[in-house]
């Protein structure tokens, strides 16, 4: 009888270590996979378990679903309300540290990339790409006049607040905090290098300021002549001078794949035309790069009131300081154009 016994203890005790066994690889050993293309997941605002439940299981990252459902209900999970965001997983994490992470772990941020954006609706749509409102919802609120009057900005300047850079944001940022960012990077960026000071010298706020980086973000991909345009419209603004820049009236008429400006951009009717408006347009004509803003605040001093393309394929400019000169720069592109067979 006792050796009856022992028998079924010790059978009891196999099964109870073999069902040990499978619970420590079902539930404590390796969940994850170790080898997937992606370890990231992107839970949306408002997602149920099920939706949770599914992008896991869209990105492989379940090998046992019924262990991870069983113990989802053991931890009360499927009952809580899900957390948003994006998160990264590691291979080889067990289903218990996974959904420990999902509920409580730190959010893995992404990298939003702003560059040379023309309009407020491409700063929406890049925007939209890296993080989760979609298009739609950024331009919404880019777009409300009450919004924008709220911050200081208005539908004309506020393609200003924008510096181009690399911004790290959670993925389920709103759009509110977005702009909340903005504003704190647009701070933080005018209170460095006396930037704040240099456009007081030119007695211009920081808006007018970038409005003119603008043009020359447009006139040139050269940075080092753009303290040298920057100081001719500075000049022409000086003497009241029409700025007359191409790329404002490309603007205007909104042809941005125009190859040429032609007497219709010339001569289309619009504050942003600088052809037939003098001073600065009302706001800028798309985002500018850091080296632009910083050209206009720190201008080369010169007399130069003229300048036009070299047309010899390295995009730079010669400059004049009397209609002279400049109109024999003029036959210098022209003759430039003809001998690269463009005219």
């Amino acid at each position: 009888m006792k050796s009856v016994i022992k028998v079924l203890l010790a059978a009891v005790l196999a099964l109870m270590l073999l069902g040990g066994i499978y619970v420590y690889n079902q539930i404590l050993g390796g969940g994850v996979p170790l080898q997937l293309p992606d370890y990231h997941i992107s839970i949306p605002t408002g997602a149920s378990y099920e939706q949770v439940l599914d992008s896991l299981r869209h990105k492989g990252m379940l090998k046992n679903e019924r262990a991870f459902n069983m113990l989802a209900e053991r931890m009360a999970y499927k009952r809580d309300p899900m957390r948003s965001g994006r998160f990264e997983v590691k291979p080889g994490w067990t289903m218990l540290q996974m959904i420990r992470h999902l509920r409580s772990g730190p959010q893995a941020p992404v990298a939003l990339v702003l560059t040379n954006e023309r309009l407020v609706e491409n700063v929406a749509a890049k925007s939209a790409r890296f993080i989760e409102p979609d298009s739609l919802a950024m331009v919404s609120l880019l777009q409300d006049r009450a919004y924008l009057q709220s911050i200081g900005y208005t539908p004309d300047d506020l393609m200003s607040l924008f510096i181009p850079n690399t911004y790290e944001f959670f993925w389920n940022t709103t759009p509110q905090q977005f702009v909340e960012r903005m504003l704190k990077e647009h701070k933080a960026f005018w209170e460095k290098n006396n930037r704040l000071q240099k456009a007081e010298a030119l007695g211009m706020t920081p808006k007018e300021v970038y409005t003119l980086a603008s043009v020359v973000e447009k006139e040139t991909n050269q940075n080092v002549e753009k303290a040298r345009i920057a100081g001719v419209y500075l000049n022409r603004l000086r003497i009241k001078m029409p700025l007359q820049a191409d790329p404002t009236a490309v603007f205007a008429t909104r042809d941005f794949e125009t190859k040429r400006v032609t007497y219709y951009h010339l001569k289309f009717d619009s504050p942003y035309n600088t052809y037939m408006y003098a001073g600065l347009p009302p706001g800028p004509i798309s985002m500018a790069s850091i080296a632009s803003i910083d050209a206009v605040l720190n201008p080369e001093k010169h007399n130069y009131i003229f300048f036009c393309a070299v047309g010899d394929e390295s995009g730079l400019h010669a400059f004049a300081e009397t209609l002279q000169e400049h109109n024999q720069n003029v036959a210098r592109y022209v003759q430039n154009l003809k001998a690269r067979g463009l005219r």
